[in-house]
């Protein structure tokens, strides 16, 4: 197989599977995060890692809507479940992604929700 259909290939992933493939490559081959040759993590990878450590002292966090994946109709279910919003309503906020969900959440139930989101495919995050 050549490279560039390997791309291909790899850019058909759904969130579910880039994951699972994740999980195959640090268990079977020990594959890890990848940084490119031990050069060292670059600025942004450093924000992103100051970020989630602020998030891990903060108390109250708010739930985003970043992509609804490959399955929108889902997305839109659970987040109606969630917010307790209408259909249409619950729509619009996938339409219009990134959006907020829910706000005040403590750590371990948005954490949660993170983790449904993520079992449908949809990526989500925490602020």
């Amino acid at each position: 197989m050549k490279i560039k259909d390997l791309a291909k290939e790899l850019v058909k992933l759904t969130v579910l599977e880039i994951n699972e493939l994740s999980k195959i490559l640090k268990k079977k081959y020990g594959i890890e995060e990848f940084t490119g040759y031990n050069i060292p993590i670059n600025k942004k990878e450093n924000k992103k890692e100051n970020k989630k450590e602020k998030q891990t002292k903060k108390k109250i966090f708010d739930l985003y809507l970043k992509s609804s994946g490959n399955s929108k109709l889902a997305t839109i279910k659970l987040i109606k479940n969630i917010t307790g919003k209408g259909l249409r309503e619950s729509k619009d906020l996938v339409d219009k992604a990134p959006s907020l969900i829910k706000n005040n959440l403590k750590k371990n139930e948005a954490d949660l929700l993170i983790k449904e989101f993520e079992k449908i495919g949809s990526i989500a995050e925490l602020k």
